[in-house]
């Protein structure tokens, strides 16, 4: 299995670009991971808000597969510990899958395409985190799932 992230628009700040950057060089180490990133779309303040979701969620759905499991990262979706979330990974592993799919959408949330296509929801958090702070909490996220699932300390330091 290959886990994708997709994340509308790029990382600004470069202090957590670097975080990123470690923790998916990490990530590496257990299982194929790539983090792809749709540009921000342009001319947004001639657009609604349901306008800009349908664009992005278009965008979104050209990344990806119908053989995808398409989970969006959504502040209504089902929130885990960190070890439920390991074995919420390890279930997907076993269902024999190719490719588990995690979506951050835009400032406005998901079109209701994308919603439909959706295999789950899953939250960080009841809290609102800023998108670009999103990526790095669930590639760490991700990271100490797999450390877990493979008895490794980092869980427990």
């Amino acid at each position: 299995m290959t886990i994708k992230l997709i994340a509308i628009g790029k990382t600004d700040n470069n202090e957590l670009q670097a975080l990123i950057n470690n923790y998916t060089k990490r990530l590496g180490f257990y299982i194929k991971f790539s983090f792809e990133i749709i540009p921000d779309l342009k001319k947004v303040k001639n657009l609604s808000e349901e306008q800009q979701k349908q664009k992005e969620g278009e965008l979104i759905l050209s990344k990806t597969s119908n053989s995808d499991s398409l989970i969006l990262l959504d502040e209504n979706g089902k929130q885990f510990n960190s070890v439920e979330f390991s074995t919420y990974l390890q279930k997907h592993m076993n269902s024999g899958i190719k490719q588990l799919v995690f979506v951050i959408g835009g400032p406005y949330g998901f079109s209701e395409d994308v919603y439909r296509r959706a295999n789950g929801k899953i939250s960080l958090s009841k809290m609102t985190f800023s998108h670009q702070m999103v990526r790095l909490f669930f590639i760490e996220q991700l990271y100490r799932g797999f450390t877990i699932l493979k008895n490794e300390p980092y869980h427990h330091r």
